[in-house]
């Protein structure tokens, strides 16, 4: 079944190409057109989940190693393993729920038609084929293609559909994530003239022989600095609080649930194994970048009055933990990373969804401004909202909880080679953070859903048909998987130590 990879890229690639072909024919069923080929992609992306051989989610499936660019030796090698699987099935969820978002709520208000529906249609088809294409690709050519076909839709999401501030921030994150994939660009040719191939199944294979230390360790800092700046890695995030900002609801859904996993799964795919002494000598310094992030991120978030911005900086705490799983080079550790960030990609697209839902209903994110007393009012948004930061803040049995406890039990026995002294204070500051996660949740809550509210709220309606549709499968998936954790744990685990077979 090699087809899969190719008919999950290929319906949204087809379906933008259409609406430049065939403009005209299709603008009167331009409403259904997005849902459509999303919801076509996500039953391939479900099929492949029912396909998948989960006795061996080690090794690439339904792989496609075709001549791309013969002249180059260049290949077109997709497949599929379980480090990429839970990713891959979550961009076709998300992204399908904001078509749905965009085509029940958004046309209910005559919005949709207002705001070039045809173009936004096309953006977002556009931005599922690199991300998808991103998790898929193994070719490191062909990843960097996908990692960066991605920036163009998000720079006119954000700068087209955005709010007031949207140019700048568009341009900011345009520009950030740029010069970071520039350098990530060398450190990529670095490896390929030091090996010879691109192929990322036989550069993992290779455990990094034919490369010496210090080649690695520059090769190791290039790409992973193209990597922070996507995740993004403290103090390379300065972009994401204005686009998360300024970004319309979808924007802000895909940017927080996909976008920020594609930094994070390029240390697992191709950074980790392919330079594994690289990763050795780098890991401690990226332990400090992130317990810093998971510290700083907390209190930037105690400092905000934007509902939005608050969510935004709680990404770069969360992302931290992620970081901090990978720098102990351990089972453990880098499972705790792989859940975290599935996890954080369910509950943080969940926010953002509510957030918009609050905005559009208040025309204000502002905390101060709301007023509280949101359980009073709208009960059934306030309990979702309140559902979704206590699992945010990582609370036992929703799967927020299970990706940092993860991280810091990695750090408290990290691998061989790496100062566990230092990994112990890592895991303390690490711990703290937590601490510091839910007090920023709780303090949020108690300004929007607590006190009393004031006379407007009352106007407002509580949950839409078309919001409690798209928000149930995130609520039901951070239930299942904080309640049986196993299900992605078992996917990643043999994964993780083929990866780790490249460390000393």
């Amino acid at each position: 079944m090699g087809w899969l990879p190719v008919a999950l890229l290929a319906v949204p690639l087809l379906g933008a190409l259409g609406l430049v072909v065939l403009p005209h024919v299709l603008r009167p069923v331009l409403r259904a057109y997005g849902l459509v080929l999303s919801g076509v992609t996500l039953a391939l992306a479900a099929l492949l989940v029912a396909a998948f051989d989960y006795g061996r989610p080690a090794s690439p499936q339904f792989e496609l190693d075709v001549p791309w660019i013969p002249g180059l030796g260049l290949r077109l090698h997709l497949g599929i393993d379980g480090v990429s699987l839970p990713l891959v099935a979550l961009t076709a969820l998300l992204t399908f729920l904001c078509f749905g978002y965009l085509s029940w709520g958004r046309a209910r208000a005559g919005e949709f038609q207002r705001a070039r529906p045809r173009a936004l249609v096309f953006t977002l088809l556009v931005l599922e084929v690199g991300m998808i294409g991103t998790f898929l690709a193994l070719d490191l050519l062909l990843f960097f293609v996908f990692f960066e076909i991605v920036l163009v839709p998000m720079y006119f999401l954000i700068g087209i559909w955005g709010g007031e501030g949207r140019r700048a921030a568009s341009i900011k994150f345009i520009l950030y994530t740029l010069l970071g994939s520039v350098v990530m660009l060398l450190g990529l040719l670095l490896v390929w003239a030091q090996t010879g191939t691109l192929d990322i199944e036989a550069l993992a294979a290779a455990h990094g022989s034919g490369m010496a230390r210090s080649v690695q360790i520059i090769a190791f800092v290039a790409i992973g600095i193209g990597l922070a700046v996507k995740t993004p890695m403290w103090p390379l995030h300065t972009w994401l609080p204005d686009a998360h900002t300024e970004a319309p609801t979808t924007g802000s859904v895909l940017l927080a649930g996909v976008l920020l996993k594609m930094g994070t799964y390029g240390f697992a795919r191709i950074a980790i194994p392919v330079l594994p002494e690289g990763a050795l000598a780098v890991a401690p310094w990226l332990g400090a970048f992130a317990v810093v992030g998971i510290v700083y991120g907390a209190l930037a978030c105690l400092a905000q009055r934007d509902l939005k911005r608050m969510i935004a900086y709680s990404s770069v705490g969360h992302m931290g933990f992620v970081l901090l799983g990978f720098a102990t080079l351990t089972p453990t550790g880098i499972n705790g990373a792989l859940f975290a960030n599935v996890a954080h990609g369910l509950i943080t697209g969940l926010l953002f969804f509510l957030a918009g839902a609050i905005k559009d209903r208040y025309h204000t994110a502002d905390m101060t401004a709301l007023g509280g007393g949101l359980l009073a009012t709208l009960p059934r948004l306030g309990s979702v909202l309140t559902f979704a930061a206590i699992a945010s803040l990582g609370l036992p049995g929703l799967a927020g909880f299970w990706g940092e406890m993860l991280a810091l039990l990695g750090a408290f026995q990290p691998a061989d080679g790496l100062p566990r002294g230092l990994f112990l204070t890592y895991m303390v500051i690490g711990g703290l953070g937590a601490v510091l996660t839910a007090a920023y949740f709780l303090v949020m809550l108690s300004r929007v859903t607590h006190g009393r509210p004031p006379p407007l709220l009352a106007e407002h309606r509580d949950v839409r048909p078309y919001e409690l549709l798209a928000w149930t499968p995130l609520v039901a998936l951070i239930l299942l998987f904080g309640l049986w954790p196993g299900l992605l744990l078992s996917l990643t685990t043999p994964a993780v130590h083929t990866l780790l077979g490249a460390l000393p």
